[in-house]
């Protein structure tokens, strides 16, 4: 209760230090305190606009040492995000094993949830589940024309590390899928997809990192083809749902390609 008092200012400065000390720093360098005025705005809109406090809580909680890598975390996602897609953003391929393919899968399992997948759609003979959730998308993926094939990430060695507050972690996605999203078979768009029902602080930390860092970073680096990642939190809405996000997609090509008028074309149904 003694939290409630404390003053905003108080707050701002202990965040926007903590920004400038761990998440602007270079490894060996001094803190660029330069910044500290444009991080501190940041940090003000942030904490007017974003932050909500539910249950008896206070803003001065962040002031807590987890609570206040996590703030840091969500605040440098959303700026590198901002500027991630003009090439501030650069993947760095593992130099001993930059590139996996699903000819290589090989593995025993004792996993009796499973999924014969359709020899047309998926280069696997199986999906192994981890819920029932997941047989639904593979019928879903297998029922859309526009999928060209689609896998489950499971012993596939495709994790993308992240970090939650201070901790180092590692994601693994659910699927890739391969969709014609309007440019052919021969230019697909990878669809990273994750399947979740329960939402807590771990699967937006994860979001935000192939949002902001993962997709971006590989798109740049353009020797990968192209990327984009989506989630999926009802099994109900779940048909409508892919084909939304898929013709989301085809929408933008079609809005890229005559320059900003196929809103109009696409809205009146022509």
């Amino acid at each position: 209760d003694h939290l409630e008092s404390t003053r905003t200012n108080r707050i701002l400065y202990h965040l926007t230090r903590r920004l400038v000390y761990t998440k602007w720093r270079d490894a060996g360098e001094t803190p660029p305190l330069h910044l500290f005025g444009q991080l501190k705005r940041i940090s003000r809109q942030w904490l007017e606009t974003c932050l909500v406090c539910r249950g008896g809580t206070y803003p001065a909680q962040l002031l807590y040492l987890q609570l206040l890598d996590w703030a840091c975390d969500r605040i440098t996602n959303a700026i590198v995000k901002a500027g991630a897609e003009d090439g501030i953003v650069k993947a760095v391929l593992n130099p001993y094993n930059p590139v996996g393919t699903t000819a290589d899968v090989d593995f025993h399992t004792s996993k009796t949830l499973r999924h014969r997948t359709h020899p047309g759609r998926s280069h696997l003979n199986w999906a192994v589940l981890d819920s029932s959730w997941e047989g639904e998308f593979c019928r879903v993926a297998e029922g859309h024309p526009q999928v060209l094939a689609y896998v489950k990430n499971h012993n596939l060695g495709f994790a993308v590390p992240y970090r939650q507050g201070v901790e180092n972690r590692t994601y693994v996605p659910d699927f890739i899928v391969a969709v014609d999203d309007g440019r052919g078979p021969d230019d697909p768009l990878n669809l990273v997809v994750e399947i979740k029902g329960y939402r807590g602080e771990d699967a937006k930390d994860k979001k935000a990192t192939m949002d902001s860092y993962w997709v971006p970073g590989v798109n740049n680096l353009g020797s990968f083809g192209r990327w984009a990642f989506a989630e999926f939190r009802d099994v109900r809405a779940m048909e409508g749902d892919f084909k939304r996000v898929i013709g989301d997609r085809f929408d933008r090509l079609i809005r890229f390609a005559l320059g900003g008028r196929g809103a109009a074309i696409v809205a009146g149904g022509d």
